[in-house]
Parts: C-alpha cells; structure tokens; sequence
C-alpha cells in the first residue's frame, strides 16, 4: 500500500506537470509592480528568494488585463506593451531550482478602486463607501476571450501555470455570490447562472494556453457574510469544475467588500477550510489546495495525511521566513507569529505588505515596524503609484493594452 503523501513529495497535476512538493506560495498583492503595470527589479529579488527558499509554485497575485479594473496601482498588467525585458528578468528569478511561477489572473469588478479604474460588477452597487456600475450582457460574454488573450500573453511573458481568481469578492466572486449578483438574466438567480461566465472563462483559457501551463482557479468555501456565496452552492461550482481542465482547486474564503473582516485577519485558531475541503474531496477528483491558517509544520502534514488536500497555500508564513520550505524538510522550527497590541483597521495586512516590500529591497526582514507605521507607509506608496498609473492609463485605466479598449483582487 502506497504511503500517504507528505510536505516534499513531488505532486503531479492532471496536465503532466509535476510540483517539486506539496507547497505553494499563494497569491498576494505584493503591491510591487511599479505603477505602469511592469514588473520591478525588487518584485523579481522577492520571487527569486521564495524560489530559494523551496517552495514548488510561486503564484503572483492579482495580474491584470485590463488596466480599467486593477485590485491596486502597484498591479501588473499583461498586454502587448507589457515590459518584455522585466517580466523576463521576473520569470528567471521565479523558477530558480525548479520553482514553478504562476500569474494569478484577476479583475476586481465593483472593488476597483475609483482613483485608478472603473468600478463595474454584475449588478449596480450604492453603499457606503462603494459605488459601481452593473456591465452590461456584451460586455460580460467579451470576458471569456479577454482572460483567454490575458493568459496567453502570461506565456508570452514567462508564466509556467495561471490561476483564475474567483475568490475574495473580485469580479467573478462577485458574479458566484447571490449578495453582490441581482441580475435577472442568464448570469443572475441560480448557482448555475451564477458560475456561468466563470466555466466560460475556465474553457477559454484552458483552449487558449499550451497543454503543459498550469490552470488553477481560486474559489471561495464562503463569502463569511450573511446572503454570500454559501458553501453548499461553492460545492456545486467544485463539481462543475471538475468536469473542465482545471489542474488545482485553491479553496479559500472571505471577501474584501467595505466593512467586511478579511479571513486572513481573524485569530489563528489552525488551518481555516479544511471542513469545506473535505466535502469538496467528494465531489472532484481534481487536486486539491487550502490557504489561510497554516502557522505549523504538523497541521500541513495532517491535511495530506488524511487525503483531504494534495498541496497546501501558505501566504503569511512565507513573508516571516520565505526559506520556511527549507527548514520544514530539515525538521526546522514553525515561524514565530507578530503579535501586536494594537493595529488600527488594514494595519496587519498593510504590515505583511511592507515586511514583503522590506524583503525585496534586502533580502530581510529589516527593522521593526509597527502596524500603524505600516498603515501610512502603504498609503503613501500607493498615492505615488496611483499618480503614475493615471499617467500611464488614464484615469480610467483605458489604454487598450491587453485589449482593454474591447473589453468590458492575500489575495
């Protein structure tokens, strides 16, 4: 009888592609891309010191398409004037040691940030502090063929597997959720209209891109909120996909809507869907990935054990030491979790974003800094790249670039 599989046995995928191990650095808005939507050489030392420190696939977070619906002005955006030179420089350091990297391909719908873009999503939004359009019928069925060329410019650019993001109330969680998608007509009602346009995406790129690049989707167990995508209707979405040529499932929960607590920001109390993937275990054959709680080496090794995942997301836990992998093989010791006695709203999540920015520019961690020192200097930073993305796109964001003039997120 075979024995079952641990952290740093190799994981091989329904396309042929094989992971190194069964840990992935998960998508985050690292929030280093530097404001015309290229790559940086910061952004390529940070992805080549995750590469280093041994994990199987690095996945950036939040690359766009469309520069009219970016998640932050310190996004990437693929499209024929993408910066060939940087994202080169970027794939190299990313796949050092056999490190796979993937582009999380995303659109933020209603959560754009209206300095920077245009906030559009299944159905009209007035609500305090978060105003949107509803995108019209020609407008949602030009998506598919958009993340298609998205994803095709991703290989162009170096990318050895893309994810879908679904999750975390961007665009197409927002089309899952029964909250946030009122719409009366074939995209509205039921959980199978509801996913309609995210299995329309799945076919598109999966036809679009080479049989050998990674297709992940990212998904929601839970929206966390009353009236939210619910985790009978996410298990619908899981036997859907399971019948598309999706090669990873990344399960995960929450959604940045105002006024909403982000998933990653509750107290630690061990690994946060393992319920939901359990149930998902039953209605896919596809492999399986959770992110969110991981802190201990022991919780990783239990989900393989059981069968209930075949990799594990760790976000966080890389940012406090990115060669966790490394020292995981070695019988090293779990990180050592911050803990702050004070932080005002976004100030923890701002403070994993600096230590990332600090381990860009030099290669560690740095001096300490406080959530609230955190708070300002990521407003700052983003004033300054938001200055330059209006520059480079428009205060719409509409430049054309990726086909954006045709079209219509940790983390």
């Amino acid at each position: 009888m075979p024995c079952a599989p641990h952290l740093f046995t190799p994981l091989d995928l329904p396309n042929g592609a094989r992971l190194r191990n069964r840990i992935v650095k998960s998508a985050m808005s690292d929030a280093l891309g530097d404001g015309r939507g290229d790559p940086t050489a910061a952004q390529a030392r940070l992805y080549r010191v995750w590469a280093e420190g041994g994990v199987a696939v690095s996945i950036i977070g939040e690359v766009q398409g469309d520069a009219r619906f970016p998640e932050a002005p310190g996004n990437l955006v693929l499209g024929e004037h993408s910066d060939t030179g940087a994202f080169a420089a970027l794939s190299a350091a990313g796949h050092m040691g056999g490190t796979q990297l993937w582009f999380q391909l995303g659109h933020a719908g209603a959560l754009t940030p209206p300095r920077i873009g245009t906030p559009k999503g299944p159905s009209a939004l007035d609500l305090p502090g978060l105003r949107a359009e509803a995108l019209t019928l020609p407008e949602i069925r030009a998506l598919p063929a958009h993340f298609a060329a998205t994803a095709r410019h991703a290989e162009r650019l170096g990318a050895s597997g893309v994810q879908i993001h679904a999750a975390h109330g961007f665009l197409l969680s927002q089309f899952l959720s029964p909250l946030f998608n009122r719409r009366g007509d074939s995209h509205g009602g039921g959980i199978a209209n509801r996913m309609r346009l995210l299995l329309d995406i799945v076919e598109a790129v999966r036809a679009a891109i080479r049989p050998a690049t990674a297709l992940s989707v990212k998904l929601n167990a839970s929206d966390q909120l009353d009236g939210g995508l619910a985790p009978e209707d996410a298990l619908e979405v899981v036997a859907a996909l399971d019948r598309t040529g999706v090669d990873l499932i990344d399960i995960s929960g929450g959604t940045y809507f105002p006024g909403a607590k982000a998933a990653s920001d509750r107290p630690a109390s061990g690994p946060y869907f393992l319920e939901f993937a359990a149930a998902a275990r039953q209605r896919t054959r596809l492999p399986l990935m959770a992110t969110g709680g991981f802190r201990r080496r022991q919780d990783a090794e239990a989900a393989l054990r059981d069968g209930t995942l075949d990799a594990i997301g760790l976000a966080r836990a890389l940012v406090l030491d990115p060669a966790l992998p490394s020292r995981w093989r070695v019988g090293g010791a779990d990180p050592d979790w911050p803990r702050f006695a004070t932080s005002p709203p976004g100030g923890v999540t701002a403070w994993f974003t600096q230590r990332m920015a600090t381990l860009a520019a030099n290669g560690h961690a740095g001096p300490p800094i406080t959530p609230e020192d955190a708070l300002r200097l990521q407003h700052e930073r983003g004033a300054a790249l938001s200055r330059i993305w209006r520059a480079r796109f428009g205060a719409g964001g509409n430049t054309g670039q990726g086909g954006a003039a045709n079209g219509a997120s940790t983390t």
